[in-house]
């Protein structure tokens, strides 16, 4: 979707995206340990020709903020490699944007859960681009946010899609199956490393072994919710 999303300036275009999943510094409850949510991303984006992974965060032991995050794609994008290059061999430089879904929008609207000078350096310094998701009004999210009202992009669902890790793990704890909500070579990995078990893993097992079904897993947390961070780079 964002990919596809029309800037409002013409100038940009898309030219690439990471998922950086968030260190175990961070230390939420439920999450998988970070090398398991590296790889699984890994394997989420391999068949996605403009998405990549970056380790930066995820191999980092201490938890890293989202704007100094940023920072990092600004430093290594721009500077170490000098930008996107353009057909005719010239660079220019990238813009780094986050991507985030609008039920974080709404955390920055929520007083107390961000600082300011994270805001200011996030949207006010990189912008964002905002899908709509399922319960939050997205209006509402951006209401005390109109500041930065012009580096604040907002995708809309053309067909919406409101599969996320909490509904995965509920999905497993009923034993519904879960096949094409997550890439499959997600699924193995969960299941060859013995992740999520607690969610239900281990019944949906016996279950595919009786009924001679695939076993079934959950996606990472890593993966679409706030356990990762997701950037996307423009070039003018």
């Amino acid at each position: 979707m964002a990919s596809d999303y029309k800037f409002n300036n013409k100038n940009f275009e898309i030219m690439g995206g990471y998922l950086s999943p968030v260190g175990d510094g961070y230390k939420k409850a439920g999450l998988a340990p970070a090398v398991h949510r590296l790889r699984m991303c890994e394997l989420a984006v391999e068949s996605a020709g403009w998405l990549m992974v970056d380790p930066w965060e995820a191999t980092n032991p201490e938890y890293i903020p989202t704007a100094l995050v940023l920072d990092h794609f600004e430093h290594e994008i721009n500077v170490v490699l000098g930008g996107i290059e353009r057909p005719d061999g010239t660079r220019v430089p990238a813009k780094i944007c986050l991507l985030a879904g609008a039920d974080l929008v709404q955390t920055m609207s929520t007083p107390g859960v961000w600082s300011s000078d994270d805001l200011d350096h996030i949207l006010g310094g990189y912008g964002a681009c905002i899908i709509e998701r399922e319960g939050t009004d997205i209006d509402d999210a951006l209401s005390s946010l109109q500041n930065y009202k012009d580096n604040i992009h907002v995708v809309k669902q053309l067909i919406q899609n409101n599969v996320s890790s909490t509904k995965i793990r509920l999905f497993l704890r009923k034993e519904l199956s879960i096949r094409y909500l997550i890439p499959s070579p997600v699924i193995n990995y969960i299941e060859e490393h013995n992740l999520y078990q607690e969610d239900g893993i281990s019944s949906m097992k016996e279950k595919g072994n009786a009924d001679g079904t695939q076993n079934s897993g959950r996606t990472s947390p890593a993966i679409g919710s706030s356990g990762s961070k997701n950037h996307l780079d423009k070039a003018s």
